[in-house]
């Protein structure tokens, strides 16, 4: 294969990839209020885990020991990466735009090299301080500018989905920490059984009070897509497209996201743009972009 065709397809792989992603935020605003929110997190993680079993029973076979040595970082990475950023990410769908969604979760390299500045991981230079500055301008202005409802100030969504980019920040810090000795997917099908089982109590809560919305056809057809498109298609392109380009380069796709996030508002949604969301992406990629730049030089 060419190099040119290797960057042609590379791209073209990226570019799904972020669709992918971006699928879950579009499917967070579009069955928002229909579909309770806990209920599509734990069937798609239980999807995710399910579809992944073949990978998790061959690592325990490998590892008798396993669970036993890394249960709690297992725990701890399926609620911070898989629990907090589901649930709580469909109910942010009900009072912000899903471009907004797109955005703030494409904050989280950001906050990543903000964690290891503060746990003393990494060293700071000015360019990166001006860089997170940029970034947090940008992040600030759509959180509290950026609501397409027609009234501005901060919406509860913008909350939610905040505090998932940081707990996805987290996960991304601890998750290659834990189960170092076995695969990628075999740890992530771990992961997202943990999410299932932390996702469960308040599924089953909302199955008692809204069990024809739990229980429909439709949520069913939101159960599966969830489950196949953002939850075992991302992944396992993520895991493929990582060996074939490298992490660093796949880690890019991150900043697809709010390209293709707006994309998909306006075809799927008819949420188009507004000049807040312009400026403050414009802010938060360029200030990501100048940070993590000259991270990789310092």
């Amino acid at each position: 294969m060419s190099g040119k065709t290797r960057e042609i397809l590379g791209l073209a792989g990226f570019l799904v990839l972020a669709t992918a992603q971006v699928s879950n935020m579009i499917l967070a605003r579009g069955v928002a209020g229909s579909v309770p929110p806990f209920s599509i997190a734990f069937f798609r993680w239980s999807i995710v885990a399910i579809g992944l079993s073949p990978l998790i029973v061959a690592a325990l076979r490998e590892h008798p020991g396993l669970l036993r040595k890394e249960g709690l970082g297992i725990a701890v990475a399926g609620f911070l990466g898989m629990f907090v950023c589901g649930g709580p990410v469909y109910l942010a769908g009900t009072t912000t735009s899903a471009i907004n969604l797109a955005l703030i979760m494409a904050m989280a390299p950001l906050a990543v090299l903000l964690f290891s500045l503060v746990s003393g991981l990494e060293t700071v230079n000015r360019w990166q301080i001006v860089g997170m500055a940029i970034a947090l301008c940008g992040a600030l202005l759509v959180i509290i500018k950026g609501n397409t409802a027609g009234t501005h100030g901060l919406a509860m969504g913008d909350v939610l989905v905040f505090c998932a980019m940081l707990a996805w920040a987290a996960y991304t810090m601890v998750q290659n920490r834990i189960g170092a000795g076995i695969g990628f997917l075999a740890r992530i099908g771990m992961f997202a059984a943990a999410g299932a089982l932390f996702s469960l109590p308040l599924a089953l809560h909302e199955m008692w009070l809204e069990p024809a919305s739990v229980l429909s056809l439709k949520a069913a057809k939101v159960y599966l897509f969830a489950g196949l498109v953002p939850g075992l298609f991302a992944y396992g392109a993520y895991s493929y497209l990582g060996s074939a380009f490298g992490p660093l380069s796949t880690s890019l796709s991150m900043y697809l996201g709010p390209v293709v996030g707006v994309v998909l508002s306006v075809i799927f949604l008819g949420e188009a743009p507004t000049m807040v969301h312009f400026i403050g992406g414009i802010l938060s990629l360029g200030g990501m972009w100048l940070s993590l730049r000259h991270k990789s030089k310092s």
